[in-house]
């Protein structure tokens, strides 16, 4: 399973109750179809940058999950179909591979490298 970040911007007009009730089921997507989620974070109420379904704000919610590519089908199928959901992006994380341990020269590089 490769590391993804799903950004999706819920409907403005969403109560407290309604846009968990989004998360709840975007989540349960996820981990019924074989996905793991990583972490789940509402960013909060924000101005879009243009008009989206004559809307200027919405919820931003950032989900970071493990996926296969058959839950990342379904996913995207569901979020297209889904009325609360303005716009979705979702995107492959690349692990950043762990830094090398600073080795410190042995004495004869430290001598011919004054």
């Amino acid at each position: 399973m490769r590391t993804y970040e799903l950004v999706f911007i819920a409907q403005p007009e969403l109560d407290d109750e309604a846009l968990a009730a989004l998360n709840e089921r975007v989540r349960q997507l996820i981990i019924g179809n074989g996905g793991e989620v990583v972490n789940l974070e509402i960013m909060g109420k924000r101005r879009l940058a243009y008009a989206i379904r004559k809307k200027r704000e919405g919820y931003y919610i950032l989900v970071q999950a493990k996926l296969e590519n058959s839950t990342i089908l379904e996913l995207e199928r569901n979020l297209k179909l889904t009325a609360e959901v303005l716009r979705y992006l979702l995107v492959r994380v690349d692990e950043l591979p762990e830094p090398d341990v600073a080795v410190e020269p042995s004495a004869d590089e430290a001598v011919a490298n004054p």
